[in-house]
Parts: C-alpha cells; structure tokens; sequence
C-alpha cells in the first residue's frame, strides 16, 4: 500500500516537472505563433488594404464591384487616425439627386493649388483623368475597408500603387472634368455602396462626427434612412432598405404640385419640404421631384 501511495505521489511530481518544463515551451510556441500571424497580415496588407473584404485589386475603374462582393448587412467602420481632405469647411453641393441624376458626394469650395490630403492610411488605388466626369482624380482604398476619392483636382502628386499616410498631400484643388467652379469633389465608399461623407467628416468643425461608423446595408445616404435603420436595429430587428425607398416624379407638361401628390398620396407641404420649394413656385418639365 505504501509502496502504491509513493508510486502515485511519485508520478504527480513527475507530471507537474514536466508541466513546468513544458510551460516555457508553450509560452515560446504561442509567441511564434503570433508572429507567423503578425507576418501573414502584414503580408496580406502589403497586397492591398482591406485585403479580407475586396476580392480584388484593380487600376481600371472607380466602381469595378458590381455582383462581384458580397455587401454585409452591417459593418463597423473604425474613423480614428483621420485626417479632413482639405482645412476649408464651406460645402456648395450635398450628397444626394441633382440635376437629374445622383450626386455621389461632397462637394466643398477650395482654390487651384489647394493642398489635399489622405483621409486615412492606405494605397491609392487609381490616378486617372475623366474630361465629362471627375477631372484629374485619386482613389484610395483603407485598411478601416473604406474607399475615398478625389475629384477636380489640377494635379495629382501621387502614384497608383503607392502607399500613403493619413495627411499625406495626394494632389491639388482644382476645376477639371465636369466641373462649373473650383472645388474638391469627395465621395466615400463601402464596397462600392455609397456613403454620405457627412455621416462620418464634419467639416465645419473639421473633425469626425464619431470615432466609428455602422454602415448599414441600404442605408448611408439618407437622415431618415439612416434613423429607420437605427431604429430596426436597435429594436432587434433587421432592416429593410425597400420599406423607406425614396420615390421620384420627374416633371411632365401640364403636371402641377395637386396633381402630384395625389398620385403619391403626399401632401403638397410636404412636397415643398421635401424639394426646397414653394407653393408657388413654378414647375420645369424634365424636374425631378422628390415624393417620399
């Protein structure tokens, strides 16, 4: 029996060495474990930014996603480490439907040979010219998943493929392609879905609005969208970007605003809110009208 107890107590101690001997070894195998992991990333980086959501790295145009990705219900972008585009803070056009078509972006005043800077850490993605479209333009995609371009610019001092730092100068204000004045035309992109940039830059006070953003599929270029989808979500239930679609009358002969909101069951206050305009005011044919 004696014999028995010392043969137990014998392979505990037994156990325990080699539990300590191994503990080193296992502290050893983790930390190379890492650093193959901090390699593999930095490896994947060194493809392209955002490497695990794109499936792709591409030169050859601004909007190449199409069917191609697969765009998550939700996805929390990180904003820290920013830097505003430009230090001018007055917006002429918001994001939104102008002039019978989308307007994709921002557009805030600045001058020929403004300096414009890098919103965040990334690679420019393309450095290409667009006479009827953006001018003189850089698009960049970031790590944080994000892509922002750059449009109007006179001179782009940048390279594609390049890497470049939040604040690093990445071209020059200017007034080229499908332009009527001097200004930064700026659009941020999630897997090519649209996002308002004034969800996320704040340029009067130059300054992000928060340091994080929840895209929501559906749901990034509008205030009510964007509280409808918040609302969803917060209330535990799935948003669906069809529920609040925005509906559009374009303007014919002989329309007037009754005649409108009768056919979309809107009241013609809420027409004028919704279009800036008044009740008096006078209809253009080819006008495009908001109506929800």
């Amino acid at each position: 029996m004696a014999v028995a107890v010392l043969a137990m107590f014998a392979t505990q101690a037994w156990g325990q060495d080699l539990l300590a001997r191994q503990a080193p070894i296992d502290k050893k195998l983790k930390a190379v474990d890492s650093l193959a992991l901090v390699r593999q990333i930095e490896a994947e980086k060194s493809v392209y930014p955002a490497y695990a959501l794109y499936p792709e790295w591409s030169n050859k145009s601004v909007h190449n996603y199409g069917s191609t990705v697969q765009v998550p219900d939700t996805f929390r972008i990180d904003l820290t480490g920013f830097c505003m585009p430009t230090t001018h803070t007055k917006i002429t056009s918001k994001c939104g439907p102008r002039w019978r078509r989308m307007h994709n972006g921002l557009d805030i005043k600045v001058y020929i040979g403004d300096t414009i800077r890098a919103a965040f850490d990334g690679k420019v993605r393309m450095v290409a010219y667009e006479r009827y479209g953006y001018g003189k333009y850089v698009v960049i995609r970031h790590d944080n998943g994000l892509e922002t371009i750059y449009g109007h610019l006179s001179a782009q001092i940048v390279k594609e493929d390049e890497y470049v730092k939040a604040g690093d100068p990445i071209g020059l204000g200017g007034n080229t392609g499908r332009s009527t004045g001097s200004h930064l035309h700026f659009e941020t992109r999630f897997l090519g879905q649209v996002i308002n940039p004034e969800f996320m830059f704040d340029f009067p006070k130059q300054d992000i609005v928060s340091d994080s953003y929840l895209f929501v599929k559906g749901a990034n270029l509008y205030e009510y969208q964007r509280k409808a989808a918040l609302a969803s979500i917060a209330n535990g239930k799935s948003f669906k970007a069809e529920t609040v679609a925005i509906r559009y009358h374009k303007v014919r002969s002989g329309d007037t605003l009754g005649s409108i909101s009768r056919k979309y069951n809107v009241s013609i206050s809420r027409l004028c809110q919704l279009n800036g305009i008044k009740r008096s005011s006078i209809l253009r044919v080819g006008q495009l009208l908001r109506c929800s």
